[in-house]
C-alpha cells in the first residue's frame, strides 16, 4: 500500500459511519491488534479550548525529561501528518502506510463476520496507538477529537491522568444543549485509577467533573489561572509565576496561554505523584521549548501578520483580550474564515471593536465551511467594513494591501484554512 492509497482508505471510512454512536467496531479491531493503546502511559486531555496547548507544554516537559513521547491532536494546522508524531516528528509516510494495510485488512476480516466498521477518525486513532506501541512510546498525550464519552481516544481502559481544559459551549446539540450536559459527555474519559486534573471552569461545568471524579474514586486537582502572575507579556516569549513555580517562559503567546500553562504544571504535579520522574530542569525547559501553531503566532513582519484559531465564543474572547493588551494601540485589519455549524455571529460580534476592517473567506475543502459572503454580512451587521473574498490568496493580498508597515494584520477564526493561510503568505514572501 502507497501512502497515497493509505490516505484514500481513511478518507473512504467515513461511509461505515452510523446513526448511533458506538465505540464497539473500534474496540474489536484494536482487541484484534493487541490492545496496543494499553501499552503506554497516556495523558487525555478533553475540553473546548486549550486543549492542543495543555498537550503542547505537558509533552515537551516530558520529552525533556527523557521520556519517548507519543502525541496524537487534531484537527492539523499544516499537514495530515501532523497529527500522529513522535517527540514533535511526524509520522513517516512509509510507516502510515503499513500500518494503514493492517487496519484495512483486520477492518476487511470484521466486515466478513458481520461486525461494523471503524471511521475515519477512529480509523487514524488506532494507526496512532499502533505507531506508539510499535515505536516504544513510554507516554502518550492523546487529545479528543470532540467530546469524551462518545470520542474514538474513549476507548483507552486506563489513562494514567484525565486532564480537561477550558470548557465552553461548543457542538451544541452533538455533545448537549447546556454547559453541564456538554461537560458530563466530556468527563466520559474520567476512569478508575487515573488522577484528574482540570483547568477552573464555570461552576456547571465543573460539577460534572467534580461528580465523575467522585464516582471513580479519582483525586482531583484544579488548576486556578488566577494564580497564574504575568511577569511579562510579549507576541514571541511570556513569563510568569504559578504557585511555587517562578519565573516560567513560554514560548507561546496571548494572555490566554498562562492558565493553560497552568493546568499544564498541575498536569506534571500529578504525573510526579504517580512516580513518574520529571526534575524541576526538564519543566523549566520543557515549557519554555513547547510550540503549538496557530495560537496568536507571528507569520510575518512588515506589516507584523498573527494568526489564532478562535472560533468558538469563549476562544474569541480571549483573543480579544490579548489583543487588547498586547497590541493596544495598532490598527487591526482582519481575515476570517468560520464553519457554518460555529456560533460565528457571536466571535465577529467579539472581535469586531478590536479591527478597523476585514476581509473574510470561505475554508476550503470543508463541507461545514459558512461562505464568505454570509459571514461579511454578520460582520457588517456589527458595523464592520467587510468585503467577501474568493480564495485565501485573494484574502492575504487585500489585508497586505489595507495595512500600513505599524498595523496588524490577524487572520481568525477556523482552524481548517490557517495552514493553507500561511501557506499563501509564504509563497508571496518567496
Amino acid at each position: 500500500m502507497t501512502y497515497k492509497e493509505a490516505r484514500e482508505f481513511l478518507d473512504g471510512c467515513n461511509q461505515y459511519a452510523g446513526e448511533e454512536l458506538t465505540l464497539e467496531p473500534l474496540r474489536e479491531m484494536l482487541r484484534r491488534l493487541g490492545d496496543p493503546q494499553e501499552q503506554f502511559v497516556t495523558v487525555h486531555i478533553a475540553g473546548t479550548n486549550g486543549k492542543g496547548s495543555t498537550l503542547a507544554f505537558v509533552s515537551s516537559v516530558l520529552q525533556e525529561a527523557g521520556y519517548r513521547v507519543g502525541r496524537y491532536i487534531s484537527p492539523t494546522i499544516f499537514e495530515y501528518r501532523e497529527r500522529i508524531q513522535i517527540n514533535g516528528n511526524y509520522i513517516s509516510e512509509e510507516d502510515l502506510a503499513r500500518l494503514t494495510e493492517r487496519v484495512q485488512k483486520t477492518g476487511a476480516q470484521m466486515l466478513e463476520e458481520g461486525w461494523g466498521h471503524p471511521t475515519t477518525f477512529e480509523a487514524e486513532t488506532v494507526l496512532a496507538f499502533l505507531y506508539f506501541a510499535e515505536q516504544g512510546c513510554q507516554m502518550a498525550a492523546v487529545e479528543c477529537g470532540r467530546g469524551g464519552l462518545t470520542d474514538a481516544t474513549n476507548v483507552i481502559e486506563h489513562p494514567g491522568t484525565a486532564v480537561f481544559s477550558s470548557i465552553s459551549l461548543d457542538h451544541l446539540g452533538v455533545l448537549g444543549n447546556t454547559l453541564g450536559e456538554i461537560a458530563a459527555n466530556k468527563a466520559g474519559i474520567i476512569k478508575p485509577g487515573c488522577r484528574v486534573v482540570t483547568y477552573r471552569q464555570e461552576p456547571e461545568a465543573g460539577q460534572e467533573i467534580l461528580k465523575k471524579a467522585a464516582e471513580c474514586g479519582c483525586p482531583l486537582t484544579e488548576a486556578d489561572p488566577e494564580l497564574a502572575v504575568s511577569r511579562r507579556r510579549g507576541i514571541r516569549t511570556q513569563g510568569f509565576d504559578y504557585k511555587n513555580w517562578k519565573d516560567v517562559e513560554i514560548s507561546l503567546a496571548g494572555e490566554y496561554q498562562f492558565g493553560n500553562a497552568a493546568l499544564a504544571l498541575e498536569t506534571v504535579e500529578a504525573l510526579r505523584e504517580q512516580g513518574h520522574r520529571i526534575p524541576d530542569e526538564s519543566v523549566y525547559r520543557g515549557m519554555k521549548n513547547a510550540f503549538w501553531p496557530a495560537r496568536f503566532m507571528v507569520i510575518g513582519e512588515d506589516p507584523l501578520f498573527i494568526m489564532d484559531g478562535a472560533h468558538n465564543r469563549d476562544a474569541a474572547q480571549k483573543l480579544f483580550q490579548t489583543v487588547s493588551q498586547v497590541l493596544k494601540g495598532r490598527r487591526i485589519v482582519g481575515i476570517m474564515g468560520m464553519l457554518a455549524d460555529k456560533e460565528y455571529d457571536e466571535v465577529v460580534k467579539t472581535m469586531a471593536p478590536c479591527m478597523a476592517q476585514v476581509f473574510t473567506v470561505t475554508p476550503p475543502e470543508n463541507p461545514r465551511a459558512l461562505p464568505a459572503e454570509d459571514l461579511a454580512r454578520s460582520a457588517e451587521r456589527c458595523g464592520l467594513h467587510a468585503q467577501a473574498c474568493g480564495n485565501l490568496d485573494e484574502a492575504v493580498k487585500r489585508a497586505e494591501k489595507a495595512a500600513g508597515r505599524e498595523d496588524v494584520i490577524l487572520a481568525f477564526g477556523s482552524l481548517s484554512y490557517l495552514g493553507g493561510l500561511a501557506g499563501c503568505l509564504q509563497k508571496r514572501r518567496q
